[in-house]
């Protein structure tokens, strides 16, 4: 798939509004205890071999977490995003660029740990064609 209905390209596609005012560089500077502790996680193809990127920049909005080549997005979200529509919209946004988005509370990061990385690790799996061989599970 190399772009959605409305002409985005997959990968790297940026908003230049994102761009000029440094907001990806800025999050990865303040980031929340259980964003950093997800991050510890995901860095340096510690999940299985694949690559996670923080903070980054995609159509008009800084993707928490994202795997492009699995095309998996991960939130890590608190109080403010309960039933918020604006995050419906961005999820329908994101899943018709070819995303599948995950969304986590920050109390389920800190608290269950385990089971979120082993949730991000089942939606990778998902995405692999028949016949190719699955990396090994994550250790516990």
């Amino acid at each position: 798939m190399d772009g959605a209905s409305d002409g985005t390209k997959m990968k790297g596609q940026t908003s230049h509004s994102i761009i000029g005012k440094h907001i990806q560089r800025k999050l990865r500077n303040t980031m929340t205890d259980a964003e950093i502790r997800l991050w510890q996680c995901l860095r340096g193809r510690q999940l299985a071999g694949y690559k996670f990127r923080r903070q980054h920049p995609f159509l008009d909005y800084v993707l928490d977490f994202v795997c492009l080549e699995s095309r998996l997005i991960v939130e890590v979200d608190g109080g403010q995003h309960l039933d918020n529509e604006r995050d419906k919209d961005r999820d329908r946004r994101l899943q018709e660029a070819g995303f599948q988005v995950l969304r986590f509370w920050n109390n389920q990061v800190l608290r269950e740990t385990d089971a979120v990385v082993e949730a991000i690790w089942e939606a990778l799996q998902r995405d692999i064609p028949d016949g190719t061989p699955s990396p090994s599970r994550p250790p516990p």
